[in-house]
């Protein structure tokens, strides 16, 4: 059951990926929606599950961008791993330090793609500084929404079904 729903969320995040990275404005807004996935499958479950969805995303997400087939795979594996040991390791439950996790993945994941790029091509492709802190703020903002979300939504259905009890308990005549 709990592989279903890692495979899931990794799937939603490369098609969120894959349907949203045409409205990037210009290519300047750059914005990293598997890994988003990733580090929420490695915070909720554990860091079998972030390395899991990391393998799963990272492979998708290559063969999709057409670049080096196992960079991405590899570097979201280890990303998801590390994301789910200090998830674990510190007990963090509150969507804005899950979010701040998100913050310090996006950075160690693109550190890790130019390393290896780098080390692929031979060529040091410098480091964009502005990128990284431009992608880390829009993984962080979109993680912080979808723990906000998935922790406020048990709370509403319960509401919910709560109310349409006693809707249908009331005598309205």
């Amino acid at each position: 059951m709990r592989l279903w729903a890692i495979l899931a969320t990794v799937v939603l995040g490369v098609l969120a990926q894959a349907l949203l990275v045409r409205y990037a404005v210009g290519g300047r807004l750059v914005f990293d929606f598997v890994l988003v996935a990733v580090v929420y499958a490695a915070l909720r479950w554990d860091a079998r599950a972030g390395l899991i969805g990391g393998t799963v995303g990272g492979l998708l997400q290559d063969v999709l961008s057409g670049g080096v087939a196992g960079v991405g795979g590899l570097a979201k594996t280890l990303v998801g791993g590390a994301a789910g040991g200090v998830g674990s390791l510190f007990v963090v439950t509150r969507p804005h330090s899950r979010a701040l996790i998100v913050a310090g993945a996006s950075f160690v994941h693109r550190l890790l793609m130019i390393a290896l790029t780098s080390l692929i091509s031979e060529q040091w492709s410098g480091l964009p500084v502005a990128d990284m802190l431009g992608e880390a703020v829009v993984n962080t903002l979109c993680a912080w929404v979808l723990f906000q979300g998935t922790d406020a939504l048990p709370a509403a259905i319960e509401r919910r079904r709560v109310h349409r009890q006693a809707r249908w308990g009331r005598r309205n005549w």
